[in-house]
């Protein structure tokens, strides 16, 4: 005899199925809309952005660089309050900030780099060729322009483009900047336009962000060509994400989600800021085109 309470009628059993598949649909879609972050984050109600204090075009203390801007971007979208754990950026800035809870991304961080978890590119960008308008290097876009041969170049030492120009034969008349300073007292990138302007250099080779904005602040402006045309030694451009602990996926995910809802918004304040962008196929993406993904 089968007792009542281990009857099941088929359509009330179906309903029962059907009941709990949609709740656990539901409880997916809550989960991937509303992720639990309470685990990830050093405080879920709070924005909290790992930075460098003194470190334009990228961010400083007063808020004026464009990774502070992003993060007031990300902020605003995600109804949070912003606040930030700064660090110079140099040894041990991942382990000192990250690593140590004290924030959860950091704003600019190059693929590949396996310090910490990377979140989908927002930019792509090179290094490139910084030079005086009118000096005749203005259309150089390789290194292995016959034009750039005796001729001083700054080069930031360690840097990959180093290698590019070692192959090029010209090492022997640059000027090596160092790379691993404190920021709050020094910057190499500064250090650099001011002697391609005041003539000590004849052209100088930054990271894109570096170039466009001293380019910009110099006076009068410098001409800046991204180096997308390398045929010997490392290529030289870069798809840059945030960086966040290996362990925090939901944080991951809707970082990514936040890049590509506001992509356009994220374009035009680099552009701002006179980051030199690259489409996939390395053309400029100008203000016509900032709506394109990297």
């Amino acid at each position: 005899m089968i007792h009542g309470a281990q009857r099941h009628h088929p359509l009330l059993l179906l309903m029962a199925i059907v009941a709990t598949l949609a709740g656990a649909g539901l409880a997916r879609a809550q989960t991937a809309d509303n992720p639990d972050l309470s685990i990830e984050l050093v405080d879920p109600k709070v924005l909290r952005v790992c930075a460098d204090p003194r470190n334009l075009p990228f961010s400083n203390e007063k808020g004026e660089g464009f990774e502070n801007k992003l993060g007031e971007l990300f902020a605003e979208k995600l109804q949070k309050k912003l606040d930030y754990a700064y660090f110079p950026q140099a040894t041990g800035f991942v382990r000192m900030t990250l690593g140590a809870h004290r924030c959860d991304v950091i704003m600019g961080f190059p693929q590949g780099d396996d310090v910490a978890q990377v979140t989908n590119p927002y930019y792509r960008t090179a290094y490139a060729l910084v030079v005086k308008q009118g000096s005749g290097l203005d259309d150089v876009a390789a290194l292995e322009d016959a034009r750039l041969k005796g001729k001083h170049i700054g080069i930031v030492a360690g840097t990959p483009p180093a290698t590019n120009m070692a192959i090029n034969g010209l090492m022997t008349g640059a000027k090596p900047y160092p790379l691993m300073i404190d920021t709050r007292f020094d910057s190499s990138a500064a250090a650099m336009i001011d002697d391609l302007t005041a003539g000590k250099i004849d052209a100088a080779i930054l990271w894109g962000p570096l170039a466009g904005f001293y380019a910009r602040k110099a006076n009068p402006p410098l001409h800046v060509t991204p180096l997308v045309k390398e045929t010997s030694g490392p290529r030289l451009v870069y798809r840059i994400g945030m960086g966040v602990r290996p362990a925090d996926q939901n944080w991951k995910r809707l970082l990514n989600r936040l890049i590509q809802e506001n992509q356009p918004a994220i374009n035009r304040i680099l552009l701002d800021f006179g980051v030199p962008l690259l489409d996939e196929n390395d053309r400029p993406i100008g203000a016509e085109t900032a709506t394109k993904s990297p």
